[in-house]
C-alpha cells in the first residue's frame, strides 16, 4: 500500500522560512517523479514544483526564487525549501508521486492528506 505523509508546515510570519518534508513508502521512489501542490480555500489546487527521477526540476511562476525542491533518494523522501514566504502563500500543501515531472494534477496517482502552511502578514 503506497503512502505518502507530508510533514512540516505551521504558522510563519511573512518573510519568514518553512521546510516541508514528505515521505513516501509502498512504492519504488526512483521509479516517479515528485510533485508539490497547494489549495487555498475557494482556490483551485495549483502545481508549485516537482523533480524528476534524475534531479532536473520545474517550478511555477510564483514560486520561482522562493522556493527549491529535493530529494533524497536514500530515504524515500522529498522537502520544499520555501523562502520569503508572502500571506498569499497560505494554502494546504500536498506531495504526490507520478509518471511525469510536470506540474499537471492529473499526472500524479498518489497523493499525501497535506500539511496546512499559514503566513501572518
Amino acid at each position: 500500500q503506497v503512502q505518502v505523509v507530508e510533514s512540516g508546515g505551521g504558522l510563519v510570519q511573512a518573510g519568514g522560512s518553512l521546510r516541508l518534508s514528505c515521505i513516501v513508502s509502498g512504492l519504488t521512489f526512483d521509479d516517479y517523479a515528485m510533485g508539490w501542490f497547494r489549495q487555498a480555500p475557494g482556490k483551485e489546487r495549483e502545481g508549485l514544483a516537482s523533480i524528476h527521477i534524475s534531479g532536473g526540476t520545474r517550478y511555477a511562476d510564483s514560486v520561482k526564487g522562493r522556493f527549491t525542491i529535493s530529494q533524497d533518494n536514500t530515504k524515500n523522501a522529498m522537502y520544499l525549501q520555501m523562502n520569503s514566504l508572502k500571506p498569499e502563500d497560505t494554502a494546504m500543501y500536498y506531495c504526490a508521486a507520478g509518471r511525469f515531472c510536470r506540474l499537471l494534477i492529473n499526472d500524479y496517482n498518489f497523493w499525501g492528506r497535506g500539511t496546512q502552511v499559514t503566513v501572518s502578514s
